[in-house]
């Protein structure tokens, strides 16, 4: 029997509005907070960060990125790049295999990725992959996306 860790713990998946979530939490980031937020957005988009290559003997498979939401101003720009978790820690999620993945993501793209973790009344947010820390110490508290991914750079 495995230990119960973020790595084999999975959220129960849900249909709605014709996406499918991979968990409760991000179902309710979703539905709180996305949905309804006035602006274009995108579900479980996909993104090539390495492509696959060949090597002497075989090839070396691509290796995939896919955010939970990605959040557009009314031009088509991104705002926000984001992976919900259940905390902001390696045991909710952020361990050293999902930052390197959104470190490449960034570097190919970029635009970094923000992970997001869902509150009763907001969500607390960082920016993953920047090297230097802006502010203080604390995740950034919001409501909506009326900010700049710059600053949540301040975990």
């Amino acid at each position: 029997m495995q230990s119960p860790t973020a790595l084999n713990k999975r959220g129960k998946k849900i249909e709605a509005d014709g996406f499918k979530f991979d968990s409760k939490k991000e179902f309710d980031f979703y539905n709180r907070f996305v949905k309804d937020c006035g602006l274009p957005f995108e579900v479980h988009p996909r993104f090539i960060v390495e492509p696959k290559q060949e090597i002497q003997g075989g090839n070396i498979s691509s290796i995939a990125y896919t955010p939970d939401f990605i959040i557009f101003d009314p031009s088509g720009n991104w705002l926000h790049v984001y992976d919900v978790k259940n905390s902001l820690g390696p045991y909710g999620g952020i361990d050293q295999s999902n930052k390197l993945r959104f470190r490449l993501f960034a570097m190919r793209y970029g635009h970094p990725v923000e992970a997001v973790v869902v509150r009763t009344n907001d969500f607390k947010v960082i920016t993953q992959g920047v090297t230097k820390p802006l502010n203080d110490k604390e995740p950034l508290i919001k409501r909506d996306f009326n900010y700049s991914w710059v600053e949540a750079t301040n975990y």
